[in-house]
């Protein structure tokens, strides 16, 4: 499961360096994207799961994890980041996160600071029709993986409407992505 999930981190990576033409490695090193929380392919700590209470695959307390970012592409102007379970809804995928006009100044998230909406970044629109980070409600069985995927662009941070949806926020970045990195966080229903 996790190969697949990789191929997905993969797929966007190559996609961005579709959009631009280049490689999201800098003088500095490579663009990349961290969480204290956890690491790359590590379960998710249970209070980042989401906390629907309807809905008894939602165990956790909805606190988004802390995420920090280095080195970006030369001229990104903000970012864009999703989170997405591949796995989600019978393997139709599920978007929990959909954020983007991300100032290049800011660096990261600290731990529970997007579980609400935020002016650090414009909300899209996920699955479950938020614009802030939900978390993992995880049905019993196999692990999902949950992939962070972080945009540099050269769009300038009010540059797109609120409420754009994964698909819509792609179709507006093609041609202005600078790079991107992922970070992949596993969980399952305990």
């Amino acid at each position: 499961m996790l190969v697949k999930c990789s191929v997905a981190v993969l797929g966007a990576v190559a996609l961005a360096f579709t959009w631009c033409g280049s490689t999201s490695a800098n003088a500095q090193g490579a663009f990349t994207i961290t969480s204290s929380s956890f690491k790359d392919g590590e379960r998710l700590p249970t209070k980042m799961a989401g906390n629907n209470k309807q809905n008894p695959n939602c165990v956790g307390e909805n606190v988004s994890p802390p995420l920090a970012w280095s080195n970006p592409p030369a001229g990104t102007t903000s970012y864009a980041l999703l989170m997405y379970d591949p796995e989600g809804r019978g393997g139709l995928g599920v978007v929990h996160w959909v954020a983007y006009g991300i100032p290049a100044s800011i660096t990261g998230f600290a731990e529970g600071e997007v579980s609400g909406p935020s002016d650090k970044y414009v909300g899209g629109k996920s699955t479950p029709g938020l614009v802030h980070y939900f978390g993992p409600c995880t049905p019993p069985g196999d692990w999902h993986h949950y992939t962070f995927t972080l945009i540099a662009t050269d769009l300038d941070p009010k540059a797109l409407e609120p409420g754009l949806t994964k698909d819509q926020l792609f179709e507006k970045l093609n041609g202005h992505v600078k790079g991107a990195a992922g970070l992949i966080g596993r969980f399952r229903h305990p």
